[in-house]
């Protein structure tokens, strides 16, 4: 097995072991992030029911076209967008996971960007 294998492994056993704690309802809906290497993504999910409630990426035009410099910059700017679009839709409180992925970085970014927003969690 090559190294990118067992890393891809470990964050499916991380992310398995942490939906077993974390569930989104229809008050408190689910904050999910997904990252590749260029890009993040984030979701708002209602675990009940099985909808996403909204979505953000830094594939979007506003941030895509956008004169941002890093990644990190990026994920703040989608956390901020993201929270916008809750606010339309009426979400307000979100509880986060992370995906597997350590709260650092791009990850911590992004979060601190839904905060600004206007989201609470």
């Amino acid at each position: 097995m090559a190294r990118t294998d067992n890393k891809i492994v470990a964050r499916q056993k991380r992310v398995r072991r942490i939906r077993k704690k974390v569930v989104g309802t229809s008050e408190r809906p689910r904050l999910r992030v997904y990252k590749s290497s260029k890009h993040i993504y984030a979701q708002i999910i209602d675990d009940s029911k099985g909808h996403t409630l909204a979505s953000a990426s830094s594939m979007v035009k506003e941030i895509s076209e956008a004169d941002i410099a890093g990644k990190v910059d990026k994920a703040n700017k989608v956390g901020i967008l993201l929270a916008a679009v809750a606010k339309a839709n009426g979400i307000e409180k979100v509880v986060f996971d992370r995906g597997g992925y350590i709260y650092h970085g791009r990850v911590k970014a992004l979060s601190e960007g839904a905060r600004e927003g206007g989201l609470i969690f």
